[in-house]
């Protein structure tokens, strides 16, 4: 059974960059919110509290029930999770005289604490807190503080149970990662042996235990996900995929026949279904982003109904879902606090008879990347950048038409052609084009126009749960622009888009 670590979540933005960092590390950890803890099993071997924008001074602060845990197997707090292992156990937490936020140094180190161990006096950490610990617990003590922050980091006696008013994730904490090495390993034992390998091997061993020789039937997209799904499905039940690459009428320009050419050599069952007319004519009026993307999801399901009664016994429906699809879909707080809905998240309705088969469901992008490359995927669809399931329907603000569509494609195939020209798409995790729902004065020869205005996005990320705006050359972006201006009808205004992740999305709906 595979080791885990498991990560309890208050809402921070930083929890996913400390799982990020753990996986770095070849550990395998889920992110739980922390009203929804998991049943403690022995191949969990430790637990991390994140941080929050919550403080446990609230008048109901949220509160995790670690009676299975404190004491009984190694945990940390990080943050918040530190304030709540000390105020609520006997400690005192109060408003900070001065809110500390950004980097700090350690002025004393307790390094014969395990927790601590190599890392340096005068070390550089991240915080980013208005509350402060005040005083601690009878059975804790403190072992690091900075100028500003008497308790930095404490240790329990007789327990494996830690808190660290500094976040030890983000790279500003220079020895952050060490903290987590020291965590991991020394405290909880863990071996590092989640890679793409053991992966690859224990998830192809789990599909034939649950699949048997069922026929499963995959959405394929031309995108690393669900190309890597189709692999790891195919070398598990072979003949038995059914893999389907529905047209929406949402890709990008020549997509669907592009796409369908570079699967003939991966050995893969493929059909090609035009269903673009139920796509539009589904989408005809709407605007509201999450009703758009529910109702693409819903015609794909539609779609997938209809292929999958002319495959008999058809058992299961495959899809490349990824992590970062999940913990987007799942609140800390409940439904109300989602970012926004995944087509591919979620279940299938009740009236389509077929089991959900997910084998990327607990993988980041870039995990996906490293699994593809050592399945052997074709580097051309293995380096592709990200595409939202929805496509262009989410990248086309307010209501869908087959013209806006055909618009934007053009614009996307000017920008990408261009990035690949220019050597600069390997320098991009993800870049496209948005039409935007407002018209633009301009000037064409001696006539005024009132046309189209388009967005470029272009940014870079790992994992695609942050992501920095691109600082693509002036030079690259004033020829994209022209080029776009003057070769397609209907848009007299290029923009480009210089807003990272978080605050923003990468995508604008």
């Amino acid at each position: 059974m595979q080791q885990s670590i498991l990560i309890l979540d208050f809402g921070s933005q930083y929890t996913q960059l400390i799982a990020r960092r753990l996986r770095e590390l070849n550990v395998y950890c889920e992110i739980h919110p922390y009203n929804k803890i998991p049943q403690i099993s022995k191949n969990i071997k430790g637990v991390i509290l994140s941080g929050s924008p919550h403080s446990v001074r609230e008048e109901n602060p949220p509160k995790p029930l670690l009676s299975e845990i404190k004491g009984k197997i190694p945990l940390l707090g990080v943050c918040y999770g530190a304030q709540y292992l000390s105020h609520f156990y006997g400690g005192e937490v109060g408003k900070s005289n001065s809110r500390e936020y950004g980097r700090a140094n350690l002025n004393f180190v307790d390094s014969e604490n395990s927790l601590l161990q190599n890392i340096s006096n005068n070390s550089q950490v991240w915080m980013s807190h208005a509350d402060t610990i005040l005083s601690l617990p009878n059975s804790y003590k403190c072992i690091a503080s900075t100028n500003d922050v008497k308790v930095a980091a404490f240790a329990v006696d007789n327990e494996d149970t830690f808190g660290i008013q500094f976040h030890p994730e983000v790279y500003h904490s220079l020895e952050g990662l060490q903290l987590l090495k020291n965590f991991v390993f020394s405290i909880c034992k863990c071996d590092a042996t989640w890679t793409p390998d053991s992966f690859i091997d224990t998830t192809i061993t789990d599909l034939k235990q649950k699949l048997k020789n069922d026929k499963v039937i995959l959405g394929l997209s031309g995108g690393v996900d669900s190309s890597v799904a189709a692999l790891l499905l195919h070398k598990a039940i072979g003949e038995n995929l059914h893999c389907i690459f529905v047209d929406n009428g949402l890709l990008r320009k020549n997509e669907f026949e592009s796409v369908l050419e570079s699967y003939k050599h991966m050995g893969l069952n493929v059909k090609g279904v035009n269903a673009k007319q139920k796509f539009y004519d589904a989408l005809k009026g709407i605007s509201d982003p999450e009703q758009k993307r529910k109702i693409i999801g819903k015609i794909f399901v539609d779609v997938f109904d209809e292929e999958s009664k002319l495959i008999d016994n058809a058992k299961w429906l495959g899809q490349g879902t990824i992590y970062p699809d999940v913990i987007e879909s799942v609140s800390v707080k409940g439904p109300s606090a989602t970012i926004k809905s995944h087509h591919n998240v979620g279940g299938l309705p009740d009236y389509m008879k077929l089991g959900v088969v997910e084998p990327l469901r607990n993988l980041f992008k870039d995990e996906v990347r490293k699994a593809g490359k050592a399945l052997g995927l074709d580097p051309s669809i293995l380096n592709r950048h990200p595409f939202p399931g929805p496509g262009l329907g989410i990248r086309i603000l307010g209501d869908v038409t087959e013209q806006k569509v055909k618009i934007l494609q053009e614009v996307d195939f000017i920008f990408i052609e261009g990035l690949k020209k220019h050597n600069l798409y390997s320098e991009v995790w993800q870049a496209g084009a948005v039409f935007l729902p407002i018209n633009s004065v301009g000037v064409m020869g001696d006539e005024r126009t009132y046309e189209n205005v388009v967005a470029l996005r272009a940014v870079s990320s790992t994992d695609g749960m942050t992501a920095d705006w691109c600082h693509l050359p002036y030079e690259f972006l004033a020829k994209v622009s022209n080029e776009i201006i003057n070769k397609v009808k209907g848009v007299n205004r290029v923009v480009y888009d210089i807003s990272s992740k978080p605050p923003a999305t990468i995508e604008w709906e």
